[in-house]
């Protein structure tokens, strides 16, 4: 059987999305965003894992549109905080709209600024943290994520295979490189205990420990 009709079969069961989420997304394409958002089989492995470990702040580096937030802010309580980070003026207003048509603007804080500006003015305690964010300075977004998550808090990465990249010994790309000192930190670290779940273009889940 096809991947395409498995991937079909899991997000129709599974991960179907509702009117805002879709909205969002064919948004995603309207407005020639780059089609780097997550899909929704992955929002809603996301999402429930944030559920399992009832968490009620979440941080997001790389808001892009929204749509990854929505799935995010969804599995929090009605008094949870997403804090999300977003360099792109363009995109960071694309994503408050869609946080208002989820009826989460209330839930959602969104910086406008560089994650490497914004991440020191955080304080530490975070239940989860999503990287979705630049490939480049990844390895200084693991260093970040961990000093902000508390102990038992979820550390996600998106983007963990990078198209392939990642096995590719001929692309010495500086975003290559930078997936490739994420992967390595998350799976050697150890104050992380980590996994890749082979979805989509891979997602690291790991857990913080001590």
């Amino acid at each position: 059987m096809d991947d395409e009709r498995l991937q079909r079969y899991v997000e129709q069961l599974f991960a179907a999305e509702d009117s805002v989420l879709a909205r969002v997304r064919a948004r995603h394409a309207e407005q020639h965003l780059p089609p780097i958002h997550i899909s929704p089989d992955e929002g809603k492995l996301i999402h429930v894992l944030l559920r399992a470990i009832a968490a009620r702040t979440a941080l997001e580096l790389g808001a892009l549109g929204g749509y990854s937030g929505v799935w995010i802010a969804r599995a929090l309580p009605a008094d949870g905080r997403l804090v999300t980070i977003e360099k792109d003026p363009r995109h960071a207003a694309l994503a408050r709209q869609a946080y208002r048509e989820a009826g989460l603007g209330r839930q959602v804080q969104l910086i406008e600024g560089a994650c490497l500006d914004v991440l020191p003015t955080l304080a530490p305690g975070f239940d989860a943290v999503f990287v979705d964010a630049d490939k480049e300075p990844l390895a200084q977004y693991f260093e970040w994520s961990v000093r902000l998550l508390r102990p038992g808090g979820l550390l996600l990465c998106d983007n963990a295979f990078f198209h392939g990249a990642v096995v590719d010994a001929s692309d010495r790309s500086a975003q290559a490189e930078g997936v490739r000192a994420f992967n390595r930190l998350a799976a050697t670290d150890p104050r992380v205990v980590a996994a890749v779940a082979p979805i989509r273009d891979g997602l690291v889940v790991g857990v913080k420990v001590g």
